[in-house]
């Protein structure tokens, strides 16, 4: 197990997974002579279904002897000049002295040193990545992995490379400040996990860039589909990766009229509702007498929430 070299910083001010300090080496991916090389001194992180082996809050890397057969996708170099791979595979056991756990992004994203954060958040976007694109869209036929994971091709020498589906993120607020100031959080209809315990879960509304649209014209349409309502003043604020399963969320704030009737979409949203400053505060703070939860800690809409809520 091998853990983040001490200099590199482990924060950097945004969104928790917008904060990576890896080095792509992009320029390295296309030199089949050096990517053998690295790899026989390289650190591995296995990922299977979105989770890597989690020790405390350091992710578990191999040593490429120890690591599993399957695809060595390239991710990048450190400081020193150490090369680290992803290989999605079956998660190596962990060992009982190391209390080595399998977490998704969700669960240890905002506790990762930045440098591992963007470890985790490559190696889980390259492997739903290379699932899904197993043939080829045009031709149908299987394609295999080059230039160091980054490109798939097929026998006829066409290529794909990663895609990346832009969507918008927004926290809608009443611009009041102060305790009296109020945000509109929704919960989505379709969570499969929508709940905080035994408490519903509010956050950001949020959805895809459609053909022909811009950031904002989408952020107007999905809140007016979402709930009904019209917002102005859109700022943004910042954007995050996020691999589910493969988005750039771009994220924002914007003002609407608390009066404005609300009108959920209920193949969308389940429940919509404004929420003050102090029932926002107590719901961050865990407490179960707040009756809702809110987004996680590793996600943006958690950013933009708590930059609302700490605003002056």
């Amino acid at each position: 197990m091998s853990s983040v070299p001490d200099h590199l910083p482990r924060r950097l001010a945004g969104p928790p997974l917008a904060r990576s300090t890896l080095d792509r080496a992009a320029q390295l991916r296309t030199d089949p002579v050096w990517l053998a090389e690295a790899w026989s001194r390289a650190k591995v992180l296995v990922v299977d279904d979105g989770r890597a082996l989690v020790a405390g809050d350091r992710l578990v890397l191999l040593d490429a002897e120890h690591a599993p057969a399957g695809e060595r996708l390239f991710m990048g170099v450190d400081p020193g000049g150490t090369p680290y791979f992803a290989v999605p595979a079956e998660l190596p056991p962990g060992r009982a002295d190391d209390l080595a756990r399998p977490y998704g992004i969700r669960d240890v994203g905002h506790i990762l040193s930045s440098f591992e954060a963007g470890l985790l958040m490559t190696a889980v976007a390259l492997a739903n990545w290379h699932h899904r694109h197993l043939y080829s869209p045009a031709s149908g036929k299987p394609t295999s992995v080059t230039s160091g994971g980054w490109v798939r091709v097929d026998d006829e020498g066409v290529e794909m490379w990663p895609r990346t589906d832009p969507a918008i993120i927004v926290l809608v607020h009443d611009g009041v400040p102060g305790e009296e100031g109020a945000c509109l959080l929704g919960s989505n209809a379709a969570w499969s996990r929508g709940r905080v315990g035994d408490l519903p879960r509010y956050s950001c509304l949020a959805g895809f860039v459609e053909p022909g649209e811009s950031a904002e014209q989408t952020l107007v349409r999905e809140v007016a589909e979402e709930v009904g309502i019209s917002v102005t003043d859109l700022q943004y604020v910042a954007s995050q990766p996020w691999p589910y399963p493969g988005s750039l969320m771009l994220g924002f704030h914007a003002l609407a009229d608390p009066d404005e009737q609300l009108n959920p979409d209920p193949n969308e949203i389940s429940d919509a509702r404004w929420f003050t400053r102090p029932e926002i505060r107590a719901a961050a703070a865990g407490d179960p007498d707040a009756g809702f939860g809110i987004a996680n800690p590793s996600s943006i809409a958690h950013f933009l929430i708590m930059s609302w809520l700490n605003a002056d």
